[in-house]
């Protein structure tokens, strides 16, 4: 009975805000993959590891992201909050396992368990993201691109805000911040699990288009907000050293993550209004269904599918647009343009983050907490500022979408030339343009894959593509800056090596500088490709926005 009434909830205007704010939330604590540099060193100096056997750790993290496709293959058979349970309950274990080393609770493990128990927290992520993506992107089908965007911008916070905690509750001690690692995702899945559940809305109780975009924009203006909070706070160092002024800059922070839930106690308040007016006026609409018959949804969810792209049909499946089966997307070729560009992108940005903290320490840096903080508030700006962009510019001169990607494979090149200098300032500099440009990849690419291939499959479809996360971790970081640095290093007393300069990572990023480059080239290629796919969706949007308003008008 309760499960019933939480469904019928969900099938709410209210109800369905209700589970993007519990999605907001797991968003902003599944991101703790991207947050090992935070604790490297000290896995690295306690194993005695060198550079390559640390970042086949690194790698092993996200290899547990290659999993996700069991996450994909259960999205559309197990309900969200069992995903978000598997997910939880795997986090704890992987991360709690580390904690017991990190601590010295008890022996360090051997390196092939040690493995294991990173897969374990890497795959943990991929359960919570697929649970609150899918089950939000069907929701909220019209805005796919401001979804995007706002679950995305979060999980590019989430590292910021366990890094900021930590190093104001716990002094940036590596084993308290592996405890937060372990028992905050789970604390969250616990509430997530209660709200976020897929229903479909009346469209006479959703509200539109216009009142989904009050609603983005302000769950958007939080997290601006957030963002420059953290921000302010890493740059003038308040939030660092424990004492009185730490735990006021942590409970200003819980404040305003809790601050979204406003949206949707407004839009029940707005509802209830309308419900009350309206049962005065006439009794019979107070009686009217909330929910939409499902073949009527789905006939009304196909209207507004764009229907194909002529010039990009394959010999075989549906035309671009249509809703594919795996098979199907597998076989275009425009699937494997897009995995490819989003290769080169995610690996080389993933090659940055799983390294910053040997590269901090190469280029004379005690503390390295800064630029992995820089990299999650600013990848928080791209994959925010990308998702609404490219959504606005879809429906006002109906531009493909996978531009955004090869804009942001050019300022990522730049980045990487930067870096290779090794002058001062540039890790600053390059964490900023990578963090961006990777938050940029993100959020465009979630959205261009349910554009392209459908929603019916699109749990599945997104975690293929997810592969790149590990596959680019084994070539950019576990091969590439791996070897190069164990041969710029020299070994140490007791195991490991170390390497001091900019010429530890000049090849490294040179390499992925060119990379950057053939990325560039697959997406021009797929935005030329997907040009009419987006001129049907531009006006899809244009025919709906004008019905709207000749409604309103009559």
């Amino acid at each position: 009975m309760v499960s019933t009434a939480l469904d019928a909830m969900a099938g709410t205007a209210w109800g369905r805000w209700l589970g993007l704010v519990a999605a907001v939330w797991v968003q902003c604590i599944s991101g703790n993959n991207y947050t090992f540099s935070n604790y490297s060193d000290s896995i690295k100096t306690l194993m005695g590891l060198t550079q390559l056997q640390l970042n086949g750790l690194s790698v092993a993290k996200d290899v547990g992201k290659a999993f996700g496709l069991l996450a994909g293959l259960a999205s559309d058979r197990l309900p969200t909050w069992l995903l978000l349970a598997i997910g939880s309950l795997e986090g704890f274990l992987g991360y709690g396992a580390q904690w017991l080393v990190v601590s010295k609770t008890i022996s360090p493990l051997p390196y092939w368990q040690m493995c294991v128990c990173l897969c374990l927290g890497g795959n943990s992520t991929t359960w919570m993201n697929t649970a609150v993506l899918v089950t939000c992107i069907r929701n909220f089908r019209g805005s796919r691109g401001p979804v995007s965007g706002v679950l995305k911008g979060y999980v590019g916070l989430s590292t910021a805000i366990f890094t900021d905690v930590c190093s104001a509750l716990f002094a940036d001690d590596p084993a308290s911040f592996l405890v937060m690692l372990a028992v905050v995702p789970a604390a969250v899945c616990a509430v997530a699990m209660v709200f976020l559940r897929e229903g479909r809305v009346a469209s006479a109780d959703s509200g539109g288009d216009e009142a989904d975009a009050r609603g983005f924009a302000a769950i958007s203006t939080l997290a601006v907000a957030i963002a420059l909070y953290l921000l302010a706070a890493d740059l003038t160092g308040v939030g660092g050293g424990g004492g009185l002024v730490s735990t006021v800059f942590v409970a200003v922070l819980m404040v305003l993550l809790a601050a979204p839930a406003a949206v949707p106690a407004y839009v029940g308040w707005t509802s209830w209004m309308k419900s009350r007016k309206a049962a005065n006026a006439d009794a019979e609409d107070a009686a009217a269904p909330l929910l939409l018959d499902s073949k009527e949804a789905t006939a009304a969810e196909a209207a507004t599918q764009p229907q194909g792209n002529g010039e990009a049909e394959e010999a075989r499946g549906p035309r671009l647009g249509e809703e594919h089966t795996i098979a199907e997307a597998l076989w275009s070729v425009d699937f494997w343009v897009l995995f490819s560009s989003f290769l080169m992108g995610v690996g080389t940005g993933l090659a940055v983050m799983n390294n910053l903290g040997q590269m901090g320490v190469a280029m004379g840096y005690t503390d390295v907490s800064i630029f992995v903080s820089m990299t999650s508030i600013w990848g928080f700006f791209g994959r925010l500022a990308s998702g609404t962009i490219s959504e606005h510019f879809i429906k006002t001169r109906a531009l493909p979408r996978p531009v955004w990607n090869a804009a942001s494979q050019v300022l990522m090149c730049a980045g990487y030339v930067v870096m290779a200098f090794g002058m001062p300032g540039s890790l600053f500099v390059g964490s900023v343009v990578v963090g961006v440009c990777y938050g940029v990849r993100l959020a465009v690419t979630v959205p261009t894959a349910s554009e392209l291939f459908g929603l019916k499959y699109y749990g599945l479809i997104y975690n293929i593509l997810i592969l790149n996360l590990p596959l680019g971790s084994f070539l950019f970081s576990g091969l590439l800056a791996g070897l190069l640095y164990d041969a710029e290093a020299t070994k140490v007393p007791g195991g490991g090596n170390t390497c001091s300069g900019a010429h530890c990572y000049r090849l490294v990023f040179v390499v992925m500088a060119a990379a950057c480059v053939v990325g560039f080239g697959l997406d021009v290629l797929l935005s030329l490709r997907t040009r009419r796919v987006y001129a049907k969706i531009h006006q899809a949007k244009r025919a709906k926005r004008s019905a709207a308003a000749a409604q309103r008008v009559s």
